[in-house]
């Protein structure tokens, strides 16, 4: 293995853990010097950037049986997908495509091919700024971590509040992201979308992206609106202001022009010396006013 950007030449001790819980005993014992690892495609890219050192121990939880592949919860309604679940088997998957299609498109458009292949679901919602993460938001997303006790469970939105400034996730061990497809009343159609906007289809940052869902009922009136934004190194939300705005409004010009202006004033992106926040808040009021409009049409 090559020397990183501190010029350590010698690779990390490799651990493999059978159980969630020797894992957790791992980090444990090794604190800073192991870092969790599956795929591997962001902490390379880390590495070879000079944004993180090459730890002395890497912890890999590959063999961990119950961190891989969605499964369904018919008790609750939910499918978790195990947190190394890699983003080629979501984009294949019959059952993602058939409950939750917009995290289908996100894993599309996340880096290329060979990447998918080796990256995980989990990876990327703990990189905290992953393109899947918007899609994900639309879909109530709860986290199932080892903590060393019982277990932990927290919504992706609360985490992702604090994930930035308090990292003490970091020594915890995600197992699963468990998600609700939405349910679809009588009378209403459900309109769903998925936008990356990014400099170019390779392993760069995105620009924005976008996960959108609403019902529209027989009275073309908007309900159970979701949208969520994120993109570069914005931090994915939800935009609560608007969806509570359009909840109940009908879908023509007039709420479309006003929820333009609010994503406008609401929403605010990180920049950077490529992308002026400017650009993005248009991008992001355009590819939602946009979806609007189809679906009011």
């Amino acid at each position: 293995m090559a020397a990183n950007a501190q010029g350590v030449a010698e690779a990390p001790f490799v651990w493999h853990p059978a159980t969630a819980e020797e894992a957790w005993q791992l980090k444990a014992t090794l604190g800073a010097e192991g870092v969790f690892t599956a795929g591997g495609t962001l902490l390379r890219t880390q590495w070879e950037s000079g944004l993180a050192a090459m730890p002395n121990h890497l912890i890999d939880i590959g063999a961990i049986q119950e961190l891989h592949g969605p499964r369904t919860d018919s008790e609750i309604g939910t499918v978790c997908f195990g947190a190394i679940t890699t983003l080629s088997e979501i984009r294949t998957s019959p059952l993602v495509n058939a409950s939750f299609p917009l995290l289908t498109e996100a894993a599309r458009s996340i880096a290329a091919p060979s990447i998918r292949n080796l990256a995980t679901i989990g990876g990327n919602v703990l990189s905290i700024v992953g393109d899947s993460i918007p899609a994900l938001l639309v879909y109530d997303p709860v986290l199932h971590w080892h903590d060393g006790s019982s277990g932990l469970e927290e919504s992706l939105s609360e985490w992702l509040s604090t994930a930035a400034v308090h990292p003490v996730w970091k020594e915890r061990l995600l197992l699963s992201v468990a998600l609700t497809p939405p349910t679809l009343n009588s009378n209403t159609k459900r309109f769903v979308a998925y936008h990356k906007v990014g400099r170019r289809d390779a392993f760069t940052p995105s620009v924005v992206t976008a996960a959108f869902s609403i019902q529209l009922d027989s009275d073309n009136r908007l309900g159970d609106v979701r949208l969520a934004l994120g993109g570069g190194q914005t931090i994915p939300h939800r935009l609560e202001t608007v969806e509570q705005f359009l909840t109940g409004k009908p879908a023509d010009k007039k709420t479309i022009t006003e929820v333009y202006s609010m994503i406008l004033e609401h929403y605010e992106p990180k920049g950077d010396a490529f992308v002026p926040v400017s650009y993005r808040k248009k991008a992001a009021a355009n590819l939602i006013a946009s979806e609007l409009w189809k679906a009011a049409k």
